[in-house]
Order: structure tokens, then sequence, then C-alpha cells
């Protein structure tokens, strides 16, 4: 398993940077690169349910581990779910990488934002990772400081 870093300093306040990431008419801008349609489903709570999806409903089901809004939030991911809800967190596949955390911490630095962001990977994601990320955080960048 890799542990994947991104930084970003954005000249705007934690509250918007926070507001951009999962606020449902943004986080598909800049979550486009993970994959087409990109959404999130949550009841932000922690031990709770959020899902990752795609436009069909497929993707990951995950859990808040920590929440410390706007300053933090920490998922687990726990498994996948199929285009019928039908969530997977047993079989051998998703036991291989269950448990991983994806990390966003944001840091004020007098009116700009510090976004670190921080991801387990099993390494043949590395590369789509990167990618969704470099790509992604700049769009919150730019989405931020509009």
């Amino acid at each position: 398993m890799e542990t994947l870093s991104y930084e970003k300093v954005i000249d705007a306040p934690l509250q918007k940077v926070w507001d951009i990431l999962w606020n449902p008419e943004t986080y598909g801008e800049w979550t486009k690169f993970f994959g087409p349609d990109s959404r999130i489903k949550s009841d932000w709570k922690v031990g709770g349910k959020t899902y990752f999806v795609n436009a069909e409903g497929e993707g990951m089901v995950s859990t808040i581990d920590s929440l410390e809004e706007p300053r933090q939030i920490v998922f687990k991911h726990l498994g996948m779910v199929d285009k019928k809800g039908v969530e997977d967190t047993e079989s051998m596949e998703v036991k291989q990488w269950s448990g991983c955390f994806e990390k966003y911490i944001l840091i004020d630095l007098e009116g700009k934002t510090k976004l670190h962001a921080e991801v387990q990977v099993e390494k043949e994601w590395q590369e789509h990772l990167n990618n969704g990320f470099i790509k992604g955080l700049e769009i919150v960048k730019n989405l931020a400081e509009k």
C-alpha cells in the first residue's frame, strides 16, 4: 500500500475551499479526472455512510472516520457498491484495500488556505490518483479564487 500526498495553497478562506470540495454542484467538477460524473452522497456523520459513485451509482462505500468542518475530514474506505446499490465489503478483492484512508486537511494561512490531501492506495492505482488529484486540486484552486 502506498500513501500519496498533495498540497495546494489557495488564495481563499477555509470555508470557501471546504464548500467547493464537498458541495454537490462543485464536487463533480474537481473529481471528473477520477471518473466522469463523479458524485458524493453522504450523511456527513462520523461512522455513517458516504458513497463515491459515478452516474450509474457504482463506486466506493466509505465512512467518515473524523470530521472537523472546515478543517479536516478523513474517509475510511470500506468497499464497493454496484449499480443496484449492493455493497461488497467482504470479497477478497475488496479486503485487499478495505480500511484505506483518504484525508483532507485545510490549514488557515492568514486568509489563504493550504489544502493537504492524502490517500492510501494500491500501487496499480497510483498513476490514476496522481492524475486525478493534481488536476482536480488545480480546479479547486481556480474555483475558490474566483
